[in-house]
């Protein structure tokens, strides 16, 4: 692993506890936490506000300018602007999605919240998405939050992950099952 690697996931995890930690403090954590998802919804959409967030060759000044026109069109808490000014100004706006991500993540497990992630080979429509989420959290004990892809690749069925507990009922899985016991005999 390289040094980088070590010293940006280190970094990450420090500015967002300092984040957690000051959103508390104010008692503003849901706010925070909405506005950081949305920020990180628009760097995952806009190839410009990405581009400016991780080219190295911005200024400082272009870079607040546009976290000025951001907040004032988002509506931000002023702790976030400021949380996000500081970042500007200590040259580590590049890490600005790993850290609202790793932000995020504290706020969920904070809240008791355990991750699973549903994949389905049918559309599945809300009601079905919210009846697996009240099962799961009934079988686990605990808030589930859940992450729904769609994939048809899946043939039929589907795969519910649950930390390290993995459910895989598709077609697909069956199949690979069926072709590895043919070329083991």
């Amino acid at each position: 692993m390289s040094l980088t690697k070590i010293f940006s996931d280190t970094s990450a995890g420090r500015y967002s506890l300092a984040l957690y930690e000051l959103a508390e403090e104010s008692k503003v954590i849901e706010e925070v936490e909405g506005h950081s998802i949305a920020i990180i919804k628009l760097i995952s959409e806009s190839e410009d506000f990405n581009s400016l967030i991780k080219d190295p060759t911005n200024s400082q000044k272009d870079q607040l300018l546009v976290l000025s026109k951001i907040s004032q069109k988002y509506n931000l808490n002023n702790l976030l602007i400021k949380f996000l000014s500081f970042l500007i100004s200590k040259r580590r706006f590049f890490y600005l999605e790993k850290i609202l991500n790793n932000f995020v993540n504290t706020c969920s497990i904070k809240r008791g919240e355990v991750k699973a992630e549903l994949i389905s080979a049918k559309k599945l429509s809300d009601n079905e998405i919210n009846d697996i989420k009240e099962n799961l959290a009934k079988n686990f004990s605990s808030k589930i939050k859940l992450k729904y892809k769609h994939d048809v690749s899946l043939i039929g069925g589907l795969t519910v992950q649950i930390g390290s507990v993995m459910v895989d009922t598709s077609i697909k899985n069956k199949l690979q099952q069926i072709e590895n016991r043919m070329i083991e005999a």
